[in-house]
């Protein structure tokens, strides 16, 4: 649903005791046009439609339901998809009566016709437009001003306004403490070190500062309770915690994810969305190193049975333990998986044995065996390459990404040669179309070890997970990894970073 924010208004409605089992919200919404509106819900990172009003007369809209609300932020719905306002249900708030008008703006003529505690947050909505109205006119104001002054008239006045607003909501909170409202906003509102002590520099101490705040960053969060996921504010602060936050390495955002999931009730929605969540951004994640948090909870929770009932298809988890188990010898840190590959020079050799012209399986199997001894004095393993940095690349002629890519790698390989750096490519073409692959050697001049799967020995896309081409390993002395799936124009500053690595060992 595409979100169109009249504004945000959500708040603790006291109701009545009453007996029902199920909900009722009525709106009375004068110069109200809609013919139907939706109830929607906050879930995590999406919005979801819990019920439809499909009759509204003089801008009367109902909701009911046999069974109760979940406790989360709701909002009413336009036909448009517009959100005219936010609410909030626990499991007393089941039984809502609100009155507005359209033609003034619903979020000002909002009222609450049974909680006194809603109004009374509605205050604090007005507060925050206020202190909003009041910045932007002191910003449209200092337009005629000059750069430096009006960059400290505006600043000036968002310091007074912030600290206004911090202490508004500190009250606000204090007030609802134990209440649901109260959660959601402690989701809102940041944990900040009020005194900043200074540090031997005399500066503010920054450390404390951070240590502070990551610290307390999830101050009173109830990850036991679905309903903290119910809400606009808890993704976000999820988000913003491992990408902000939380040091920037594999190891330390495991520990963090450990920490969260050990906090949530096993087999609750809130284990299962943060889960499923954690698992696809780190399997999907564009930061080299990072699918070794993605093999982290594959071990923890996939292979020990804890993501039991998280997708509908059970097949899921299978594919996710097989996609685990062949990215762990991948891992940056690991040792390359070994290849024996055939040299470009001896396809020929290769091409008469009738590797090129065998249709099946069966007929390579037998093609192998038959000129064993012959094959493996031709194997040029990848383990038995001398090299302080070597590169390993995997390619394919008809690629258009590795046509461009590839003439790079090679104008990159001839500059840091020229620097005396101790290099060599060990570049792996993936298909086995012998002619085309010899054609574009010797028009490229490609003058490194050009290889390929000849004999059909390596599987080398599954062994390496190459989906795409072209790709790019740099091993160390050792064979081992220290930067995969990289751009050549990454290549001159991870080879830098290895020296130094280098000469710290000497």
């Amino acid at each position: 649903m595409k979100r169109r924010i009249v504004t945000l208004v959500f708040g603790l409605f006291s109701i009545f005791a009453s007996a029902q089992s199920g909900y009722e919200i009525t709106v009375n919404l004068k110069n109200c046009k809609d013919t139907l509106a939706y109830l929607t819900f906050y879930q995590f990172d999406k919005t979801l439609i819990k019920d439809t009003c499909t009759h509204i007369k003089n801008g009367k809209i109902v909701f009911k339901g046999k069974a109760k609300l979940d406790k989360g932020i709701y909002s009413l719905v336009s036909q448009q998809k517009a959100i005219y306002f936010d609410f909030f249900i626990d499991e007393d708030t089941q039984n809502l009566e609100l009155n507005s008008d359209a033609s003034i703006g619903v979020a000002k003529g909002l009222t609450a016709v049974n909680s006194t505690r809603e109004n009374d947050f509605l205050n604090y909505i007005k507060f925050i437009g206020k202190q909003n109205e009041d910045f932007e006119a002191v910003r449209q104001a200092s337009k005629g001003l000059a750069k430096n002054d009006s960059i400290a008239k505006v600043s000036t006045k968002q310091k007074v306004l912030d600290k206004a607003i911090q202490d508004y909501e500190q009250e606000f909170l204090e007030q609802n403490k134990g209440t649901y409202i109260g959660a959601v906003l402690n989701l809102k509102m940041e944990k900040t070190l009020k005194e900043i002590p200074k540090a031997s520099n005399g500066r503010p101490d920054s450390l404390m500062v951070y240590t502070y705040y990551k610290k307390h960053y999830w101050d009173n969060v109830d990850f036991k309770d679905d309903g903290t996921m119910r809400n606009p504010f808890f993704h976000n602060k999820l988000k913003k915690y491992f990408d902000q936050v939380v040091v920037a390495h594999p190891d330390s955002v495991s520990v963090e994810i450990d920490r969260i999931m050990d906090q949530t009730l096993p087999e609750s929605l809130l284990y299962k969305l943060l889960l499923a969540h954690f698992t696809y951004s780190y399997e999907t994640s564009k930061i080299m190193g990072f699918d070794k948090v993605f093999v982290h909870l594959a071990d923890r929770y996939f292979k020990t049975g804890k993501a039991r009932g998280i997708y509908d298809d059970e097949s899921v988890v299978e594919r996710i333990v097989k996609q685990s188990d062949k990215l762990r010898p991948l891992l940056v840190g690991a040792v390359a998986p070994d290849l024996s590959m055939i040299n470009a020079a001896d396809r020929d050799i290769i091409a008469k044995m009738g590797f090129e012209s065998a249709k099946t399986s069966e007929e390579v199997t037998k093609l192998f065996y038959d000129n064993n001894p012959k094959i493996n004095n031709l194997f040029n393993h990848l383990h038995n390459v001398k090299a302080d940095y070597l590169i390993l690349a995997f390619w394919d002629v008809d690629c258009g990404h590795c046509q461009i890519e590839i003439p790079k790698l090679l104008e990159e390989y001839h500059k840091l040669q020229k620097e005396n750096k101790d290099i060599k490519v060990y570049c792996v073409y993936t298909l086995n179309e012998g002619e085309k692959y010899l054609k574009y050697i010797a028009e490229k001049k490609l003058d490194w070890i050009n290889v390929y799967d000849g004999v059909h020995y390596n599987n080398v896309t599954e062994k390496y997970d190459v989906y795409s081409t072209p790709v790019i390993y740099v091993l160390d002395k050792n064979k081992v990894i220290k930067a995969k799936r990289i751009g050549v124009e990454q290549l001159d500053d991870i080879v830098k970073l290895m020296e130094r690595e280098y000469k710290k060992v000497k």
